[in-house]
């Protein structure tokens, strides 16, 4: 038995709707003219049932807090990071505006493991997003919880180096550089009160980073916007990506995609070439 195997296919279910307003402000973020359809380009569904832990349940980090208790969606793991690892998405149907949102979300595995940093704790959480009652969404979601960082660790990640980003490899590419309006945005848009994304200090003296960390899904929904560029709106299929390294808010971020046998490659990389996240696409 394992030490969290009371969370194991623990179940949470939530309800929202995208409304009018929330779809012109996430077009907003992303430049994006909102589409006389009415039909929102993929990825907007990360901005659909967030969470909505009230102020007092908030952990140090920003994350609501987990506690061992029948209420607590989240096992009450004691290593005090949180990141969003990876994700595996499958686009089974559009989302329109005015729609009926419900998600259900389900504790899938727990899985302890020691890495070059020490102790970590994967849990992967089941999503299955409904608009107006049909399937729109389903979604393997991995979160990391890691331990904490000394107080005189090397900021991570560390500066850019000598190298360069070479496109020449890609079929496409774009750079763009997020900086704080557009994490506190996406932030406002997700709910997402996690400290290393709007809180220096926080973020540089405690977790160590090197600056404002940009969110891995803010660059997934950039890769998916390229795709929808590239490809058309609504070709993507399947979508998968996962975080190699942190990137830092202020700093230019390259974004490539590449056909591949059996169907894209994608990817964020730092200014120096190094890779901050994977991706791959089917259509």
């Amino acid at each position: 038995m394992g030490e969290w195997d009371a969370w194991l296919g623990r179940e949470l279910v939530q309800s929202d709707t995208l409304d009018p307003a929330l779809a012109r402000r996430w077009c907003a973020t992303f430049d994006l003219v909102p589409p006389a359809d009415g039909i929102i380009p993929q990825g907007i569904h990360l901005c659909l049932c967030t969470p909505e832990a009230p102020q007092a349940a908030l952990g140090q980090d920003g994350h609501p807090a987990r506690e061992n208790s029948p209420a607590s969606f989240f096992p009450p793991i004691p290593l005090p990071r949180r990141m969003w690892a990876a994700s595996d998405i499958a686009f089974i149907a559009p989302i329109r505006v005015g729609a009926a949102i419900e998600r259900t979300s389900r504790i899938a595995s727990i899985a302890e493991k020691e890495g070059s940093t020490g102790k970590l704790v994967f849990v992967e959480v089941e999503h299955s997003t409904s608009a107006d009652r049909a399937v729109a969404i389903r979604e393997k979601q991995t979160l990391v919880y890691r331990d904490a960082m000394p107080a005189d660790a090397p900021l991570s990640p560390p500066p850019a180096g000598d190298g360069s980003f070479d496109p020449s490899g890609w079929d496409a590419d774009c750079t763009i550089t997020p900086d704080p309006r557009l994490l506190f945005r996406y932030s406002a848009l997700t709910f997402n009160t996690h400290r290393i994304h709007y809180d220096l200090p926080y973020a540089r003296d405690v977790e160590r980073y090197r600056g404002l960390v940009v969110h891995g899904p803010l660059m997934a929904s950039l890769l998916l916007q390229m795709a929808a560029r590239v490809l058309g709106e609504h070709t993507v299929k399947t979508f998968a990506f996962r975080a190699v390294r942190p990137a830092i808010a202020d700093e230019p971020l390259h974004l490539a995609m590449s056909r591949t046998d059996d169907g894209f490659e994608l990817g964020a990389f730092a200014s120096d070439g190094r890779q901050c996240v994977k991706a791959s696409a089917t259509l």
